[in-house]
């Protein structure tokens, strides 16, 4: 089996990035399953319904989100869909999924969504220790385990992947917009990378438009987030599954810079 994760998704720019490489990559790879992170989907911060239902008519199967989650108040109209995970370590009570399993080539899929703590200014409940109790529990029905850790720090990444080595089948990080060169195996077995990339302006500062990104360095104030214009990248992982074993065998980056 080959599993595809692509990268945050930066604005409709990036959705239309996606809806143009998706197929060619699915055939030319020979991709069974996709997972993409969409929530900077609806400009730059949070996701509606809308591109939702385009990321999804793209080729993807099941979308992650992170700390924008609810930046687009319509969400609530659609969080309980299937296809769509926010964190599961927001605090208990919180609207979606955190995860769920699906099916895909005769296995049980369980895709996972977690949020980090490091530098990121938002409650939630610690990663660690709800992953490891979740991963305990979903490891009884599915075959193959996958985490989107949606994560500022590299540290707090790596951390978490070792953490749980053995006990998931893949842990790529989400978040940080840069695609990492650190794509390992760990020595259990779990396939990582500290951060998948983006999907969106090339030209940029990890989405930004460049002269609102100096504004904001330069003088500190809350300059208003506008996304760059132009050409687009594709960033995506893909991970080769054995279907016996149920571990990764190889992993591929994927760039598309053009």
């Amino acid at each position: 089996m080959n599993i595809l994760a692509v990268g945050d998704i930066v604005g409709e720019a990036g959705i239309r990035k996606l809806k143009e490489e998706l197929p060619k990559i699915k055939k030319q790879e020979n991709i069974d399953f996709v997972i993409t992170n969409g929530e900077n989907s609806a400009g730059g911060m949070g996701i509606t319904e809308k591109n939702f239902r385009d990321i999804l008519s793209a080729g993807t199967d099941v979308i992650t989100l992170g700390n924008h989650t609810w930046a687009k108040k319509e969400i609530f109209k659609f969080i309980d869909e299937p296809q769509i995970l926010r964190p599961a370590n927001y605090p208990e009570g919180v609207p979606g999924k955190g995860y769920n399993i699906f099916e895909c080539n005769n296995k049980k899929i369980a895709v996972m969504n977690y949020m980090g703590r490091v530098d990121i200014n938002i409650l939630t409940e610690n990663p660690f220790v709800m992953a490891k109790k979740d991963v305990e529990e979903v490891s009884k029905e599915a075959d193959i385990i996958i985490i989107d850790f949606h994560a500022e720090a590299t540290a707090e990444k790596i951390a978490m992947g070792r953490f749980l080595d053995g006990k998931i089948t893949i842990l790529f990080g989400t978040h940080t917009h840069v695609q990492t060169a650190d794509e390992q195996i760990f020595p259990q077995g779990t396939a990582y990378i500290t951060d998948l990339g983006m999907t969106g302006p090339k030209n940029s500062v990890i989405g930004m438009d460049v002269q609102v990104s100096f504004k904001r360095f330069e003088t500190a104030l809350p300059e208003k987030y506008k996304i760059a214009e132009g050409e687009c990248i594709l960033n995506a992982v893909k991970f080769e599954i054995d279907d016996n074993t149920n571990k990764v065998t190889a992993i591929k980056k994927i760039f598309i810079n053009k």
